[in-house]
């Protein structure tokens, strides 16, 4: 019975629990940020390409 007492008081699972929480809610607002600026990203990595190719002599 003291073993089933101990183990109901016992909060060392508690913190990675936590952590585990925090790791997917941080997870999830990347997906989101991510998928709410891939269009703008797009843009800016195709413009950046454009320059380097021009820059290099390359074709555009």
């Amino acid at each position: 019975m003291s073993f089933f007492k101990a183990f109901l008081r016992d909060e060392s699972g508690a913190t990675l629990i936590e952590y585990g929480l925090v790791a997917a809610l941080v997870s999830v607002a990347a997906i989101i940020a991510l998928q709410v600026l891939g269009s703008e990203l797009q843009v800016i990595f195709n413009t950046v390409t454009s320059y380097l190719a021009s820059a290099s002599g390359g074709p555009t």
